[in-house]
C-alpha cells in the first residue's frame, strides 16, 4: 500500500512537468493571442490588422535571433502560413468566414496576418518535438502526405463536389494505425498514437479559435451580430488540417536526422530505426500513459 500513494505523487509531479513543458511550447501561439488582445482593446496609431502583421514578423525573428527555431524549422512554419494564407483566401471569398475592419496589408478581405495562425501551429509542434524529445515510428511518410495533401484539397473543393473529408479520415486512421509518436516526461518515456495526437492538437485548436473569434480577430457568418461558440465540426476540421502540418514539420526533422529515434528503445519497431544494444533496454523504458 505504501508504493500506491508514491506513484499517485509521481503521477501528479510528471502531469504538472507535462503542462509546463506544453505551456512553453506554446510561446508563439501564446504570444499571437496576446497581440490579439492587445489590438483589440488599445488604439494603435496603425490600422489592427497592420500592426499585427509587423508583430508576427518581428516574433518570428525574434524567435530565430534567440535560437527558438532553427532556420530550417522557420521555413517550415513560413511554408504552412502559405498554406494556411491560400485557404484563408479561399474560403472568405466564398463566405465561410470575414475579417472586419480595414488594413493595408489586407488582400481581397484577407490580412497577411491571417497566416500566422496557421505557422503559430507549426511552431508548437517545432517546439513541442525538440522539449517531448519527440520521435514517431510506423510512420509511412508517403501514404501520410498523400492524404494531407487530399485533406487540404478537400477544404477547397468540397463547395463544388461531395465532401470527402470522412471517408480521408478514415483512410487517415487505417495508415497511422501502427504509428506511435514517442515523448519524455522528466525521466520516463511515454508513448501515444499519432492519430490520437492530432485529436487533442486539433481539440485545443477548436477552442483557441473561439478565442480568436471572442476577440473580433474574424468572425463567422452567425457571429457578426452576436458571438456564439464555433460550430464544433470545426474540431474536426482542426484535427484533420494538423496533419497537413505534421508532414511538413516531420520533412524538416527527417533531415536533421530526428523524425525517427536511433540508438534507443523507444522507436526500434520501425525499419527505419537501427538496432540497439542490450544495454539500451534498461535504461529506456517506454511507458504508454494510463500504463504502470
Amino acid at each position: 500500500m505504501s508504493g500506491r500513494p508514491s506513484r499517485i505523487v509521481f503521477g501528479c509531479v510528471q502531469l504538472l512537468r507535462f503542462g509546463g513543458l506544453e505551456l512553453v511550447s506554446c510561446l508563439f501561439p501564446a504570444a499571437l493571442f496576446a497581440g490579439l488582445a492587445i489590438s483589440k482593446y488599445v488604439d494603435l496609431p496603425i490600422a489592427r490588422y497592420d500592426a499585427l502583421l509587423v508583430y508576427c514578423l518581428l516574433l518570428t525573428f525574434g524567435f530565430w535571433v534567440v535560437r527558438l527555431e532553427t532556420w530550417r524549422e522557420i521555413a517550415v512554419i513560413f511554408g504552412f502560413h502559405l498554406v494556411g494564407l491560400a485557404l484563408e483566401l479561399f474560403k472568405v471569398q466564398v463566405g465561410s468566414w470575414q475579417y472586419p475592419g480595414d488594413a493595408v496589408t489586407k488582400f481581397a478581405g484577407v490580412p497577411l496576418f491571417a497566416g500566422f495562425m496557421y505557422a503559430a501551429v507549426g511552431s508548437y509542434i517545432c517546439q513541442a518535438w525538440r522539449r517531448f524529445d519527440l520521435r514517431v515510428s510506423g510512420y509511412r511518410p508517403v501514404l501520410t502526405t498523400v492524404l494531407a495533401v487530399l485533406i487540404y484539397a478537400n477544404f477547397f473543393t468540397h463547395h463544388w463536389i461531395v465532401d470527402l473529408r470522412i471517408p480521408v479520415a478514415l483512410l487517415l486512421l487505417v495508415v497511422l494505425r501502427t504509428t506511435w509518436v514517442f515523448y519524455t516526461v522528466g525521466v520516463r518515456r511515454y508513448r501515444m498514437p499519432l492519430a490520437l495526437s492530432f485529436l487533442l492538437i486539433g481539440f485545443f485548436l477548436w477552442i483557441a479559435e473561439n478565442a480568436g473569434t471572442f476577440l473580433d480577430a474574424w468572425n463567422y457568418p452567425d457571429q457578426v451580430d452576436v458571438w456564439r461558440l464555433v460550430h464544433q465540426a470545426k474540431f474536426g476540421a482542426w484535427a484533420l488540417l494538423v496533419s497537413m502540418s505534421f508532414v511538413l514539420v516531420a520533412s524538416v526533422k527527417s533531415l536533421e536526422g530526428r523524425l525517427y529515434h536511433r540508438g534507443t528503445l523507444a522507436t526500434v519497431v520501425t525499419p527505419e530505426a537501427t538496432e540497439i544494444s542490450p544495454q539500451h533496454s534498461t535504461a529506456n523504458q517506454v511507458r504508454t500513459p494510463g500504463v504502470s
